[in-house]
């Protein structure tokens, strides 16, 4: 779901593959490759598909990379990279994806999981891992209806408890979708 508002970074994109596709979709697209052959490579292949304009590869040190800008993450990296880097991503404006193939990282469930169907082009590494960057609101939040809320976070699952009127409620299923909060309390969503 790629469009030409968003700013997708690829880390370690090899040989351009998932830059030139968000350029293809009109995103503006951005390749940080360690090996200056595969760069040189990609920008040759930007070219003949005609997004040059679009489609940006440059020499880099994936955990050295400034990624704030981006609002997708394309990746195809192993858990060690990607556990790795996950602090970076948090940091990420929420609502941001990070689409990834096969693997993820460790304590952070996708948001949406996919499989390419039998008897398409894929033999391997077929599975699609979509992840939403989760608002941090790990902390104590006092409410407009002079409640408050003790929360503790990992990743897009919150926990803790919620005192309104003197009586102290288990939050309960609390998920977060970028920066909308859901939870139970009570029974109550």
């Amino acid at each position: 779901k790629v469009t030409p508002a968003d700013y997708v970074i690829d880390l370690g994109s090899g040989d351009g593959r998932n830059v030139i596709a968000a350029a293809k979709l009109g995103a503006t697209a951005v390749g940080v490759e360690y090996n200056p052959d595969m760069v040189k490579l990609s920008q040759r292949l930007a070219k003949e598909a005609g997004v040059e304009g679009k489609a940006t590869f440059v020499e880099g040190d994936m955990y050295e990379a400034d990624i704030s800008r981006a609002s997708v993450m394309a990746l195809f990296l192993l858990p060690v990279n990607l556990n790795k880097l996950a602090p970076k991503f948090l940091d990420l404006k929420p609502g941001s994806g990070i689409v990834l193939n096969t693997f993820g990282i460790d304590g952070w469930e996708p948001d949406y999981r996919t499989s390419l169907p039998e008897g398409s082009d894929c033999d391997s590494w077929c599975d699609i891992l979509l992840l939403i960057v989760p608002a941090k609101v790990a902390g104590t939040w006092n409410l407009a209806s002079g409640g408050r809320l003790e929360l503790t976070q990992e990743y897009q699952t919150v926990h803790g408890t919620m005192t309104m009127n003197g009586q102290k409620y288990t939050v309960e299923k609390g998920r977060l979708n970028g920066e909308e909060l859901t939870f139970v309390a009570n029974s109550q969503i």
